[in-house]
């Protein structure tokens, strides 16, 4: 099979078409033959030493982790899926998946059916940021009808799902984006949109009961002003520092994404209700991962990247 591998960490240009073995499955395990991977911050954070690097064992990997494709064979323990099953993921993140790839040997578990109104790139670019996303809102802010939330970075690829999802469970929605991009995160159901370059989001935006920080920089810092007591900053960019919000009665907790085949199947029941749709900006051939990464380090694109293996 083709797959992307690299041999030490660099810029994109590391990345290298290769052959390698198709893998098998072990008992509790899929085969998928992939028909779409998803890109995201963290696979470019990876390739360059950074991220999850640790997580990755020795040289030649693949950097990737989320995939939608088409089950080819199972494991002996696995029951829930069969060959035929169309079904996307996040497997085994943050350790190796090998996402970048014409297959992908997976944990039944990381799995779920891919939402039947997606197609595949739209569905590879999904479980990712929108576990990060859902766990966010849920778990660590736990958003509830009526609370106002600022989602940094609206228009990226965490922030335009978490637009929508927060809307799901009832918020009133605020997002920061450049102007060029107002409308697209409008579209998306906010509420309300900052231009942070024109105008400081804090004198911009009335109190909150949760923000998701996703901008780096100062952002985390800067949006403690914005929070009510009691109030949860979700420091997804992890650029807030060591006792960030000591002493002001907020919440600051940051998070690592895991896989989840129950969670990735409540996105898909919102996909499917059409209460939640992933925008893919561009899809490269797999054997252009280098020039995605590269556009995908420049921080100006909207929505997801994504590989096509078929």
């Amino acid at each position: 099979m083709r797959a992307i591998v690299q041999y030490g960490y660099g810029g994109p240009e590391v990345l290298t078409l290769a052959r390698r073995p198709v893998p098998e499955p072990g008992p509790h395990e899929v085969l998928v033959r992939v028909h779409a991977a998803g890109l995201n911050p963290v696979d470019w954070q990876t390739r360059s030493g950074r991220g999850v690097a640790r997580s990755m064992g020795t040289f030649p990997f693949t950097v990737g982790w989320d995939i939608s494709g088409e089950v080819v064979r199972t494991g002996s323990a696995v029951t829930e899926f069969g060959a035929g099953d169309a079904v996307f993921g996040m497997p085994r993140f943050p350790a190796q998946a090998d996402a970048y790839a014409e297959y992908v040997v997976a944990p039944a578990r990381d799995l779920a059916p891919k939402p039947v109104g997606l197609d595949h790139a739209q569905a590879a670019s999904l479980p990712l940021a929108g576990l990060t996303a859902w766990t966010a809102l849920t778990a660590k802010a736990r958003v509830r009808a009526g609370d106002r939330v600022l989602v940094h970075a609206a228009a990226g690829g965490v922030g335009h799902l978490a637009v929508q999802l927060a809307k799901a469970l009832g918020a009133h929605v605020i997002g920061t984006a450049s102007a060029g991009k107002h409308g697209f995160v409008t579209a998306l159901g906010a509420d309300e949109v900052v231009d942070y370059r024109n105008i400081p989001f804090e004198k911009a935006v009335a109190t909150v009961d949760a923000v998701l920080e996703l901008g780096g920089g100062d952002n985390a810092a800067r949006s403690l002003s914005v929070l009510r007591p009691g109030g949860t900053l979700v420091d997804i960019a992890h650029h807030g520092g060591r006792g960030l919000g000591a002493g002001t009665g907020i919440r600051v907790v940051g998070m690592l994404v895991k896989p989840d085949g129950r969670a990735l199947r409540e996105l898909a029941r919102l996909t499917d209700q059409g209460r939640l749709k992933p925008f893919v900006e561009r899809i490269h051939p797999l054997e252009e991962a280098a020039a995605a990464h590269a556009y995908g380090e420049t921080r100006t694109g909207t929505g997801k990247l994504v590989l096509a293996t078929i």
